[in-house]
């Protein structure tokens, strides 16, 4: 085989990979969106958006992402940084950081659900405190505050693991000269964190980001294992129309509003924190 045409058969298989389980399925699912009684029209998107939790769903995934991502890089970026000026322990302290991230996403709904239930321990552990005198109903619809915040502690304590082990390989390549020179000109432990690190972290901040944001958009099974029905998000309602009213066409618009919501995102992360020229050479 020429040399020229190594490179292409090195990345076929991935080509084909992506082509098989990523290229054909959004090709069929455009396909169900846009076709209605096997003609091209847009009922399934005028059904979608005329559907009572349609806004709710709407509305809760976009908080849930505005919550619950931010949090989750600032407290990734701090056990980063934690993990940075450990001498000792350091592995041992990112093995347990990172225990969340082998447990299933309906696993840690359970888990959080026997926490937040109305005989769960939050509520044993009040009442027996005295704080309250009955169990609380945290997860109702009656208690919508109680049970988005549910959801986003949730979600932040599942996948916040996710964001600092990309913050911290972006930490274990960075240059230790640029620290050693703020300190020699004098600047502040909190100047050299704004004014070296976080400039030289900004591609892996970047990756994480649209890595999170992507997937808290997709959250599904943390949400319907804490709320059910009572906080509806887009993945919800998609499979609560393909799943119940067995109309894929309504799924399939709700999933290709899914997709263009998380290709704008990423858009938006490459614009805004894109590496300058400087920084890649």
């Amino acid at each position: 085989m020429p040399i020229r045409w190594l490179p292409y058969a090195l990345i076929a298989p991935a080509a084909l990979f992506l082509g098989v389980l990523f290229v054909i399925p959004l090709v069929q699912t455009g396909a169900l969106a846009f076709q209605v009684h096997d003609a091209w029209a847009l009922g399934n998107f005028t059904r979608m958006t005329g559907d009572l939790n349609f806004a709710d769903a709407l509305r809760n995934s976009f908080q849930l992402v505005l919550v619950a991502v931010p949090v989750q890089l600032c407290l990734a970026m701090g056990m980063a940084m934690m993990l940075r000026h450990l001498q000792r322990g350091r592995a041992i302290v990112l093995w347990v950081w990172s225990i969340p991230l082998g447990i299933s996403d309906l696993a840690a709904g359970l888990v959080w659900l026997t926490i937040l239930t109305d005989q769960g321990y939050l509520n044993s552990v009040l009442f027996h405190l005295g704080v309250i005198a009955a169990p609380e109903g945290w997860l109702t619809y009656e208690t919508p505050f109680a049970l988005f915040m549910a959801v986003a502690i949730a979600e932040i304590w599942r996948a916040t693991a996710i964001v600092l082990l990309i913050l911290v390989a972006g930490v274990q390549m960075l240059p230790k000269e640029y620290g050693e020179a703020a300190a020699v000109f004098g600047a502040s432990p909190w100047q050299a964190f704004t004014k070296v690190t976080l400039p030289l972290l900004r591609p892996s901040i970047q990756s994480a980001l649209i890595l999170r944001t992507v997937l808290a958009f997709e959250a599904f099974a943390v949400v319907m294992a804490l709320g059910g029905r009572n906080f509806p998000v887009l993945v919800s309602e998609a499979y609560a129309w393909k799943h119940f009213n067995q109309d894929t066409g309504v799924a399939a618009a709700y999933a290709l509003v899914i997709m263009a919501i998380s290709v704008a995102a990423t858009l938006v992360f490459l614009r805004l924190l894109r590496t300058p020229v400087e920084q890649q050479t």
